[in-house]
């Protein structure tokens, strides 16, 4: 067990030894002398006994032993593990040298610090391995004081009389993840018995209301909602259709489908994609509101390359395209297998596939495509990750 106060971490010596290790036998080395009083190590550190009985360890008035690289101590490491080691004095030093210890309430700054090793102790060079994808990092964190309550308050009170306090609206709403939004919308019809969004929407005008309200949705009603509006009337939004169906996962999908149905009664979306969208284009739509796209992270080498063969063989090396291949391979295989194709199709053909894509393709079937292709590599510029 590991004490709970590791500050003699910032020493740089090892932790404490608990009952049943080894004692550090070591003779001939005393502890080290000549240490004045009332420096910063003349205190013992609460709950970090000190080991008299070890020579070497930690004693009150005087530091440990970290000035001896390469020091082997029977029961424990050589000190050969911590490159750039400050000397004693230097407060706040993270023990780099031990990726694998659990550290208990102690930020290891320095390793972060360190960005030409990765976690596991290898440097990180080139592009991520295939299979991964970069995490999304959104901007808008839960706000950590959160209380909906006064934020209601602060709501009714800028819409309340003349004009509004649109700098009220925006300092609550503006900065508030969109799970916190919707708790707020929920208690604000508690509170006071009106619908929030119906009080905005009487309130406010133009692009600034449009924005306010999408903000008040839960992101899978938003969804549903802006797939109906690109459909509805004349005419259709079919980069709204492409940028929703492309990105979202096989469960957003489904959640997507059943609110639509719930919200817009008698209203079916896959019909609605149906009629609204003709020739390959409604099949890669068809194809992702299914909600069945393949979601595993394993990725067979061998079937990356058949199918980088497939596509090059359906688009460049023919005449005409077989669009068939592009929505089988790029629609219904994973993320991770994507991915691979993506970078393995450099090496059967002169192009790289989106340029490929682009003399094949054109119009709402390119764009799709593309954003398919997009995704694979850097989901985070399509998606709304549920932090936000």
């Amino acid at each position: 067990m590991y004490p709970s106060d590791l500050s003699a971490w910032n020493l740089g010596g090892p932790p404490s030894q608990g009952p049943g290790y080894p004692p550090n036998m070591t003779p001939g080395y005393p502890p080290a002398p000549g240490y004045p009083s009332g420096t910063p190590y003349d205190q013992q550190q609460p709950g970090y006994p000190a080991q008299p009985s070890h020579p070497g360890q930690f004693q009150p008035g005087g530091p440990t032993q970290p000035g001896y690289p390469g020091q082997t101590q029977p029961g424990y490491p050589a000190q050969l593990g911590y490159p750039g080691q400050p000397q004693p004095g230097h407060p706040g030093y993270a023990q780099s040298g031990y990726p694998g210890q659990p550290q208990q309430g102690h930020q290891q700054q320095s390793y972060q610090s360190q960005p030409a090793y990765s976690p596991m102790g290898g440097a990180i060079q080139g592009t991520p391995p295939v299979g991964t994808a970069p995490r999304p990092n959104p901007t808008l964190k839960p706000y950590p004081y959160f209380k909906p309550e006064e934020d209601c308050e602060k709501l009714r009170k800028a819409m309340k009389g003349l004009g509004t306090d649109e700098k009220a609206i925006i300092d609550v709403l503006a900065h508030r993840t969109a799970d916190q939004r919707v708790q707020i919308v929920n208690k604000f019809k508690t509170m006071y018995g009106k619908d929030l969004i119906r009080e905005l929407k009487s309130e406010l005008t133009g692009h600034f209301e449009d924005v306010i309200v999408a903000m008040c949705y839960s992101l899978d009603e938003l969804d549903a909602r802006e797939l109906r509006r690109a459909m509805e009337g004349a005419g259709t939004d079919e980069q709204t259709l492409i940028e929703i169906l492309c990105s979202r996962s096989n469960a957003q999908i489904l959640r997507i489908r059943e609110i639509y149905s719930k919200i817009f009664k008698g209203r079916n979306l896959e019909k609605d994609i149906m009629s609204e969208t003709h020739g390959h284009f409604k099949r890669i739509l068809v194809s992702l509101v299914q909600g069945n796209r393949d979601e595993s992270t394993h990725v067979d080498m061998q079937a990356v390359q058949a199918d980088a063969q497939a596509l090059y063989k359906a688009g460049e090396k023919q005449l005409g395209t077989d669009e068939s291949c592009f929505n089988r391979i790029l629609v219904s295989k994973s993320e991770a297998h994507v991915r691979a194709v993506i970078n393995a199709y450099a090496s059967v053909s002169k192009k790289d596939l989106e340029d490929a894509l682009k003399s094949e393709l054109s119009g709402d079937l390119l764009q799709a495509f593309l954003a398919v292709t997009i995704l694979g590599t850097s989901r985070s510029l399509w998606c709304y990750p549920s932090e936000c």
